[in-house]
Parts: structure tokens; C-alpha cells; sequence
């Protein structure tokens, strides 16, 4: 066996993934040990925190939403997790991992004396026992609306009817868990520290059926583990949703296995208007909040609170579908929308100040990024050029934009859709909006590639290209239904030999290359914007570190008064 080279960045890179050195890790795993052990917790009081919107349910290998993983997170731990303030890998309920030469086989050595909130042991079955479920999901559990992230970063099932990157998982001992995939990749083991792969107690799954989800209609049942039952190792447990009046509980973890929250209580409130959140703060009936108004933060910090800006490390978009306008197939007509989109102006008076011009799909933080790729500044002559050119001078466009939503990378989303109709109708774009809720009929129209043109974007979950890109254009059958262009299933292989691709210098570079054609050959969306969201909190509030992944853990947070 021999343990991972560690990862190298240019000099402008604000991020490092961390490597897999056998220094490095031993190191991450002392500091993380003695870090939560250098003290006790318990300050005691409640915090309340408004939350932007409702969870569908508290299992996170079926959400792919960031208000359920903002409560699960703090619940529920994986084998790696995220240090605090950074999109670095570092340890969590595995210490130390190595992997063999071919990339294809991963040891893991866990952490010893962790117990499920249920009693049950962690260990190396439970491990194991983690990831067969998900491997072995069926039925609804494959439907992509569920299974997110694990299609996204592992592809197929047990059942054979897709490749998956997972084979299998062992346990020789009790500390020591082997994980088997089927070729080697660049995002391993960093995806395990995504929520939806957090590990949960296999006794709770069993008792409460956790696997038992089904499809009713266009939406899903969920069995009683998820949405009363979750179980992790985590420094609070789940104490109970109420949602007549919209509140999540969660108790501090009095047998965690390392520093103990210093919180008694951990409520998330859910208001989903952001002007109610802040009038709420205001108010002093909640302690903290996410994503504030950008025109806002200046009032909120000359009241005494305390507002924290995020390095950027997302993407806003407009989406381009090809699949039911026969028009957007032709790469002029997409150009077209890209040099008839003022992303200057709407960056200026739209999104908060730290806010970039985007253009490609994913920060200069992350490798592969290519300086020289095409640019699209804001030209409405040109871009009638190229729809007379296309034979769609008179182009009809559906753009759906979402309701009931804040996202860190669109903190106003009926703005920002305005802003780009009107630019869209300067060029003789003829746009029909198509508005429905977030939770309600958005994701899933977007998902299944119904919508023409649509607002959407991302929040990098760990620090390669893979998780960018890879994620977007990776398949064909993807939201931009890539399908419909002769060189969908060409990008996708060329993302797949990317991410496979052992030498991190041939990687970057294919990446590079991979990042130039997309913007020059392919285009299948519109690049607009990286936005640094804010979080903000009472003067009361202390300890709390602001994640570039919006991925905050409360568990180091206490308030006073």
C-alpha cells in the first residue's frame, strides 16, 4: 500500500485540498484530536438560528438540499470532514487512510470509542454496513431526485444497470474499514465528506426503516427513520421537527466522543423571506441568519451584529436546455444569449460586493481553471448577429426562475431574473417566465430538463473540478440534457478521463483544455457570477467560523445574555 501524494496549488489558490501524505494525515488527526479535547463544552443556553427554507426530511443520503444538510451536519459526521473555515479535508470519524497504487483500494483507520446516539458502535461494520445501503438502494431509492449525490459521484447500483465507482467495502477488524472501487479518481477520498454519505446508525436504519421510501405521484414518502429517527456521532442529536410552527431541536450530545457542544439547545427556525429573517434578528427572536441581503449588511453590522463574509467558491449560471427548443441546439443561438447578458451591470447592482464576473463554471480556486478560454462581454449587436445568422431572429424562450428560495450564489432571484429578461428582450428574445417555488415544482421541471432557459447554480462541496464540472456535464441525461448535441457524450468521456486520470499535471491540463471547449465549442450554459454569501449573527453570538462550503458547525458556537 502506499499513502496518496499530497496536492499541489498555484500560488493564487485561496484553498488546498489536503493530501494523503502519511505526515499530513497523522498530523490532521492529532491537531483534530487535541483540538476537541483541549476543552469542555456546555456554556449552556439555546441558540436559534433562522433557516431559508424547510427540509424535506433529515436523512441525508436522500436530500441534496443545503437546509437539510445544515441541520444534519451537525448530527451526523463521515470517515473525512471539512476543517473549519476552509475546503480542506481533514479527519472525522477515520483518523488516517492510504489507498494502494492504482488508486482502487482505500484503508481506512477509524477513530476508536465512538458511539451512535442510539448506543450502537462505531466501527468498521458500521462503515460497511453504510455504504451497502447505498450501493444496494432500490426502486424510488434510484431515482436521482433522491439519490443525488450518490449518482452524481459513485453512478450506478448493485443492480448492473449503470457503472458504479463503488465495488465494495470490508472490515478485517473493528477499527480498520477497506473500501473497493472500480477506478481510480481524483475526488476520493474528499466526497466523503459530503453530507448525504455521513454515516448513520445501522441499528436505527433497521429498526425505522430507513430504505423504505416510495414515489407518490411526483413526490416521495419517506419512512419513519427520516423523518423522526436520525442517527449519528455527531455533537447534538435530534430532538424533533415541529412544523406547525416551523422549528427543527437538537440537543447537545452529552456522550460525544470528543469537545462537547457548548450549546444547550440548537433550533433552526424556518422563514423563508429573507426581509421577515432580518426583521426576526432585529427583533432579538432569532440570534442568526444566512444569506442576508446584500443592501443590508451594512445596517446589520451598524446595529451591532456581526456579519461574516464567505470566500466565494460557487457558480450562478443561466442554464440552457436543449432538449425541447430545437433552436437552443445550435451553438449561435447560445452564444447569442451569453453576449446579450449584461453580466457586468447585474453583478454591480444584484449581487454582494466581493461578487466576480464569472467565466467558466467554476472558481480560479479550483485546478484546471484556464485563463484563456473565450469571453462573451456584453454585446446585444452581436448577439442579433448570431440569432439572424442561426435563422432564429424571432427566438421564443420559457425561462423559469424560483420562488421561496435564497441561494448563496442568487440571494435575489426575482431580480436577477429580471435583470437577464430584459437584457434577453433588448436582443428580440421573446421570454415567457415560468415561476414556481424552490420545493415546489422548481428543482424537479429543472431536473428533468423542462424549462428552456433557468436560473441555478452551485456551492463547490469539495475542492477539485470534478465537483464542479464533472457534476454539471457529466452524463448527457443531465438538466441541460447535453444528449441533444453530437458532443454531449464526447464531454462527458472527456470529464471521466479527466477525473480518472492519475498525474495531477496531464489533469490539470486536460481540465484546462476541457474548460476552453466548453465555453468556445460546447457552451451549454452561461457562466454569470462567483458570490462571497454572508451569515450573519447577534452581537451574543461567538464561535462561529464561516465555511466557504456554507457548511458552518455550531457545535463551537456559544451565546451569552
Amino acid at each position: 500500500m502506499s499513502r496518496a501524494p499530497s496536492t499541489g496549488r498555484g500560488a493564487r489558490r485561496r484553498f488546498v485540498t489536503a493530501g494523503l501524505a502519511a505526515a499530513l494525515t497523522v498530523s490532521l488527526a492529532a491537531c483534530a484530536e487535541s483540538e476537541r479535547d483541549a476543552a469542555g463544552g456546555g456554556e449552556g443556553g439555546t441558540l436559534t438560528f433562522g433557516a431559508a427554507g424547510a427540509p424535506n426530511l433529515f436523512d441525508p443520503f436522500y436530500a441534496s438540499d443545503g437546509e437539510t444538510f445544515r441541520v444534519t451536519r451537525q448530527i451526523m459526521e463521515g470517515l473525512v470532514g471539512f476543517k473549519p473555515g476552509t475546503a480542506d479535508v481533514e479527519p472525522e470519524l477515520a483518523t488516517e487512510w492510504e489507498h494502494s497504487p492504482d488508486g482502487l483500494d482505500w484503508t481506512f483507520t477509524l477513530r476508536e470509542g465512538v458511539k451512535f446516539h442510539d448506543g450502537t458502535d462505531f466501527n468498521a461494520a458500521a462503515v460497511c454496513a453504510n455504504f451497502e445501503r447505498w450501493y444496494h438502494q432500490t426502486g424510488a431509492g434510484q431515482n436521482q431526485a433522491l439519490s443525488y449525490y450518490w449518482i452524481e459521484n459513485f453512478g450506478g447500483f448493485a443492480d448492473g444497470q449503470q457503472p458504479s465507482l463503488y465495488e465494495s467495502c470490508e472490515a478485517p477488524n473493528p477499527t480498520t474499514a477497506i473500501v473497493h472501487l472500480t477506478r481510480a479518481t481524483s475526488k476520493f477520498p474528499d466526497l466523503l465528506g459530503l453530507p448525504s454519505f455521513s454515516m448513520q446508525s445501522p441499528t436505527a436504519m433497521e429498526t425505522y426503516r430507513a430504505n423504505d421510501v416510495r414515489a407518490q405521484g411526483d413526490s416521495f414518502v419517506y419512512p419513519e427513520y427520516a423523518k423522526a429517527h436520525p442517527t449519528g456521532t455527531g455533537p447534538f442529536t435530534f430532538t424533533g421537527y415541529d412544523q406547525g410552527n416551523g422549528t427543527i431541536t437538537l440537543s447537545r450530545n452529552e456522550d460525544y466522543w470528543g469537545e462537547k457542544a457548548k450549546l444547550d439547545e440548537l433550533i433552526f427556525r424556518i422563514i423563508p423571506d429573507e426581509t421577515v429573517r432580518k426583521q426576526e434578528l432585529q427583533a432579538g427572536s432569532i440570534d442568526g441568519y444566512d444569506f442576508p441581503n446584500a443592501a443590508d449588511l451594512q445596517s446589520l453590522r451598524d446595529a451591532g451584529n456581526n456579519v461574516m463574509v464567505r470566500d466565494p467558491f460557487n457558480i450562478m449560471y443561466l442554464g440552457i436546455t436543449q432538449k425541447n427548443n430545437p433552436a437552443l441546439q445550435d451553438l449561435r443561438v447560445r452564444q447569442a444569449l451569453a453576449y446579450a447578458v449584461d453580466r457586468e451591470t447585474l453583478v454591480q447592482a444584484a449581487l454582494p460586493d466581493g461578487a466576480e464576473v464569472a467565466t467558466q463554471f467554476y472558481p480560479d480556486t479550483v485546478d484546471g481553471y484556464a485563463e484563456d478560454v473565450q469571453k462573451y462581454p456584453h454585446d446585444p449587436e452581436r448577439a442579433r448577429q448570431l440569432l439572424a445568422e442561426a435563422g432564429h431572429p424571432d427566438l421564443t424562450v420559457n425561462f423559469y426562475w424560483p420562488t421561496e428560495v435564497t441561494r448563496p450564489y442568487m440571494p435575489d432571484p426575482q431580480g436577477i431574473y429580471n435583470s437577464l429578461a430584459e437584457d434577453l428582450r433588448a436582443v428580440g428574445i421573446t421570454v415567457n417566465p415560468v415561476s414556481k417555488p424552490w420545493n415546489g415544482g422548481y428543482i424537479d421541471d429543472v431536473d428533468n430538463a423542462r424549462a428552456d432557459l433557468f436560473l441555478l447554480g452551485w456551492t463547490g462541496d469539495y475542492n477539485t473540478p470534478d465537483n464542479f464540472i464533472g457534476t454539471f456535464f457529466g452524463t448527457t441525461t443531465n438538466r441541460f440534457h447535453t444528449a441533444s448535441s453530437p458532443w454531449g457524450e464526447d464531454l462527458a468521456a472527456q470529464l471521466r478521463a479527466a477525473d480518472s486520470e492519475p498525474d495531477e499535471n496531464r489533469r490539470n491540463a486536460m481540465y484546462q483544455d476541457i474548460n476552453r471547449r466548453l465555453l468556445s465549442e460546447y457552451l451549454p450554459a452561461v457562466p454569470l457570477s462567483h458570490s462571497p454569501p454572508a451569515i450573519v449573527v447577534s452581537p451574543e453570538v461567538e464561535g462561529l467560523v464561516p465555511s466557504p462550503l456554507t457548511a458552518e458547525e455550531f457545535a463551537s458556537v456559544s451565546i451569552s445574555g
